[in-house]
């Protein structure tokens, strides 16, 4: 009777060094034979570069104001909650009667839960940030005697507060000069190569480190105001750009 001989397939390690290029096996990073490169950083902007920018936003726009419409710095704080994932104008809409009967957390805790859900109920999320404003109006009075805190440790302890709303709050409210860093503002901030940073963190403590202190106060404010109406997400307006010869985005159309 004839002997049977069956093959057992090779190895993966012995197939993938038989079809693997020895340059490719010895170094993944490479491709076609060149070492892959990360991708490169635009040159960072000089510090007159910076104040330059600065002093075009201030030319241009000396009292940058906040669109978030509200009546008091409580107001405020609720409308910036609410403004989550919605656009000011939406909120604004929603806000005006709301806020025509609710201006304190007092006002608002008696409107109750179900209530103000009537009153937000085209913004986004809002069965959630309803409880969350009926929440935080009940800390304010229970921890705060029914006061805004101006700090930001305990403004971020109140429900649905976080970084970003408490930063709005301390710079309107309360004169701060702090950095909230929106999607408008990380945006200009990684396209331009002003503040590059991978988190609104990191955008909002490089902007802190590269802005001159006596911009600051209006900072995120020009910043906002420039990407919601200028640097736009999709077809950014280069042509009337006042920084578009500064900015370092290489797909600037000037």
């Amino acid at each position: 009777m004839p002997k049977i001989t069956r093959r057992v397939a090779a190895p993966a390690a012995a197939r993938t060094a038989k079809t693997t290029p020895k340059s490719l096996a010895a170094n993944p990073g490479q491709t076609g034979g060149k070492p892959a490169r990360p991708p490169k950083r635009p040159r960072r902007w000089t510090s007159a570069e910076v104040r330059e920018a600065f002093t075009r936003f201030a030319r241009a726009n000396p009292e940058p104001k906040g669109e978030l419409e509200h009546l008091n710095p409580f107001t405020l704080l609720v409308a910036v909650v609410l403004s989550a994932q919605a656009t000011d104008a939406g909120v604004n809409k929603a806000t005006r009667s709301l806020f025509a009967i609710a201006d304190t957390p007092a006002k608002m805790l008696a409107l109750g839960e179900e209530r103000v859900r009537d009153y937000i109920k085209t913004i986004g999320l809002f069965r959630t940030k309803a409880k969350n404003v009926i929440a935080l109006s009940q800390k304010l009075i229970t921890d705060f005697g029914g006061e805004v805190p101006s700090t930001r440790a305990e403004l971020e302890t109140l429900p649905g507060a976080g970084r970003k709303t408490a930063n709005v709050v301390l710079n309107m409210a309360f004169g701060q000069p702090t950095m909230a860093v929106d999607t408008h503002v990380f945006r200009v901030g990684n396209r331009t190569g002003l503040a590059p940073g991978d988190t609104p963190l990191a955008v909002e403590l490089e902007l802190e480190k590269a802005i001159p202190p006596e911009f600051m106060q209006h900072a995120h404010h020009w910043l906002i105001l420039h990407g919601r109406y200028t640097c736009l997400a999709r077809k950014p307006r280069c042509e009337v750009c006042v920084i578009n010869d500064l900015c370092r985005w290489p797909e600037k159309s000037v």
